[in-house]
């Protein structure tokens, strides 16, 4: 299984660098990231429709359908908890000024480093769970913080211009004052010098890397089977590019969406605490997930179209 996957991952990743980005410096329309992220969504439900079958065959049918629950639920967590990155890496780019042709680029150094960072995040949190049981419940405690934070400061738009890691990046990097480009960096009178494009990379990287410390967590919530938990991540990684445009052009739409990943970070971090006492099954967690995504965003619809109403 492994094997397979890594695979159908190089074979993705193929598809996603260098088709879904063939045309350099082009604006992704509306069509053309919905389009991709409606494929990135079908592979990953089609992997799992191929795994259930693969352990149907060799394991039984309750086993084969308890695993595929667990694929699809770690799965939506991490598709969902990916879009408060999202606007994340919208406020990125609107701060550095990135014109939306030259996006593209930052995202696909991007996705590249996040498979990484999760990759060696997701080994981590196995090795500790195999070793101290205990850990989950700081995972719990840690996602509960994390939700509460996330529904007081659900409005609140951090300021870069003060950001530690910007200033120090200022004091200790040559950075040229306007964009080469998609160049990240280039050589002027023989001095090496980077281009805003690259400073916003190393943000994206590290808001990525701070979302990733939140959201695998959350899939122990759901399983402990390192191949699920890694597969279900970087499923959710691959279509994130696409998502990200699609979002760019309707983030307007989905204002409520944040507490509805507040709330979700909140009840996974409850279900972790008390899953000594109550075990919640996954199927019941699954519902709760998607009845809070489906009433966020009809929620924010009804709120842009009163709004529009009002104008």
């Amino acid at each position: 299984m492994w094997v397979t996957f890594f695979g159908f991952v190089s074979i993705m990743l193929y598809v996603d660098l260098f088709l879904l980005g063939a045309k350099k410096a082009h604006c992704v329309s509306t069509k053309e990231a919905l389009s991709w992220t409606l494929v990135w969504i079908s592979l990953a439900l089609l992997f799992n429709f191929l795994f259930w079958a693969y352990l149907k065959h060799t394991v039984g049918i309750t086993i084969a359908n308890q695993k595929a629950i667990e694929f699809f639920t770690g799965y939506l967590i991490e598709k969902s908890l990916s879009v408060d990155n999202i606007f994340v890496i919208l406020m990125i780019f609107n701060f550095f000024a990135i014109p939306a042709e030259y996006q593209r680029r930052v995202l696909t150094f991007g996705v590249i480093g996040a498979i990484i960072m999760r990759l060696i995040l997701i080994l981590l949190g196995i090795w500790l769970v195999s070793l101290f049981d205990w850990i989950l419940y700081i995972f719990g405690a840690f996602l509960l913080m994390t939700g509460i934070k996330m529904f007081i400061f659900a409005e609140h738009k951090p300021d870069l211009s003060t950001n530690p890691i910007l200033m120090w990046l200022r004091n200790h990097l040559r950075i040229t004052h306007n964009l080469h480009e998609e160049r990240f960096y280039l050589i002027q009178k023989g001095l090496l010098y980077v281009t805003p494009l690259f400073i916003a990379l190393i943000f994206v990287e590290i808001s990525d890397l701070i979302f990733a410390v939140d959201s695998i967590p959350a899939i122990f919530a759901v399983t402990h089977d390192p191949f699920i938990v890694f597969t279900s991540n970087i499923f959710a990684i691959l279509g994130l590019r696409a998502l990200y445009f699609l979002f760019a052009h309707m983030n307007n739409r989905f204002s409520l969406l944040k507490y509805g990943l507040a709330f979700i970070l909140t009840f996974i971090g409850i279900k972790m605490l008390i899953v000594h006492w109550i075990k919640i099954p996954t199927l019941i967690g699954l519902g709760v997930i998607v009845l809070t995504l489906l009433i966020c965003i009809l929620l924010s619809m009804c709120r842009e179209k009163l709004q529009k109403n009002k104008l």
